[in-house]
């Protein structure tokens, strides 16, 4: 008979022996390639992470005492998965060892999901260790995430219950469901003031068209931002605009300048204060990417300062709710501008790819 220890080692080990692209400072390389990100979409290592995370979170807390143990694997893949289960079960029996994690591992992936975690979790008494990560670290990308943990464990920003409900529910009999084509699964998502958005609601209306982005990190992601902003008065009448972000709702607030104003090694501008009072489409929690999984957007696809991140993503849906068009995007600059899809609407043609899309052999 298989016993949970059974199971949870099983776990640990197919991400142990998974042979997933290599990671350089940070960033995800295609294998065959050597470019930042990963060409084939048929690529599985965001599945094997995906349903390893999954798994583990659904045993919960017996799988505890070997999370805490996995942090200290040899396999840096291994000890991130560790950090972020412990991180959406909120253990606080792991706060020592992703203390520990957060100052000591020798990956800069591991780091930083660790400061994610401790945030998550929200024990006050984490507050020094993460601020002396913010100010010490090598990493700009760990020093940003404890800057935001930091933030959060002042102000009570942990893991909401949605969270790892989000992954339990996760099903890979859903995923990939999305074709061009066919009708658009419905769906209902946060925004970042918690109002509950369903996509059944909009249909009917004008075309919709779903943005999944990356994080507040993201110079790309805000430059699409930026562009929603410049064009809105061609936009908001004729198109509805929805952006969305495989986050709980606390980093989905930093992205839109909901809460603090991050030190951005990519900007000397703020975006807080034109966020605050420019936005006009809404900003979704897809938190697991419970509806990004659906729509074949892969969590974990690869790396991007230091942390493992969804394939950039764009569902165009008509105004009779039929998917007209998906693109998902083989690393982080791979995307249709605001103004392609903007064309993309008004031709009616479908047939965009980015010149800088990655090849596979």
């Amino acid at each position: 008979m298989t016993t949970i220890q059974d199971n949870i080692l099983a776990i640990f080990d197919r991400i142990r022996t998974h042979d997933f692209h290599p990671i350089r400072d940070g960033f995800t390389f295609d294998r065959t390639l050597n470019e930042h990100g990963v060409a084939d979409l048929d690529d599985r290592d965001w599945l094997v992470r995906t349903l390893a995370v999954r798994d583990l979170v659904r045993i919960g807390k017996p799988a505890e005492n070997y999370v805490i143990s996995a942090l200290l694997d040899e396999s840096h893949h291994v000890r991130h998965v560790a950090a972020m289960v412990a991180g959406i079960l909120r253990s606080f029996k792991s706060v020592d060892s992703l203390e520990s994690a957060l100052l000591e591992d020798s990956h800069e992936v591991v780091r930083s999901q660790a400061a994610v975690s401790l945030w998550q979790i929200g024990d006050k008494d984490s507050l020094r260790v993460v601020k002396k990560a913010e100010q010490d670290d090598d990493s700009k990308d760990v020093r940003h995430q404890a800057e935001l943990a930091a933030h959060a464990i002042r102000n009570n920003q942990t893991a909401t219950p949605e969270l790892s409900e989000a992954w339990r529910n996760l099903d890979e009999d859903n995923f990939n469901k999305v074709q061009t084509g066919v009708k658009a699964p419905d769906f209902e998502l946060p925004d970042t003031e918690k109002r509950k958005w369903r996509l059944s609601d909009q249909i009917g209306k004008k075309p919709v068209v779903l943005i999944w982005i990356f994080a507040d990190w993201c110079p790309v992601c805000h430059r699409e931002f930026a562009e929603l902003i410049e064009m809105q008065d061609e936009l908001q009448d004729s198109i509805q605009f929805f952006t969305l972000e495989c986050h709980d709702i606390y980093p989905a607030r930093v992205m839109v300048g909901k809460e603090l104003e991050p030190h951005y090694w990519f900007s000397e501008e703020s975006f807080r204060e034109t966020y605050t009072k420019k936005i006009w489409w809404p900003h979704l929690a897809d938190r697991a990417a419970g509806v990004g999984t659906a729509y074949g957007v892969q969590p974990m696809a690869f790396t991007v300062h230091s942390e493992w991140i969804n394939r950039p993503a764009v569902v165009i849906i008509d105004e009779e709710g039929v998917v007209r068009f998906t693109y998902y995007g083989t690393f982080w600059g791979d995307r249709p501008s605001i103004g392609d899809i903007k064309e993309m609407i008004e031709t009616g043609s479908y047939d965009f790819e980015s010149d800088k899309r990655l090849k596979k052999p």
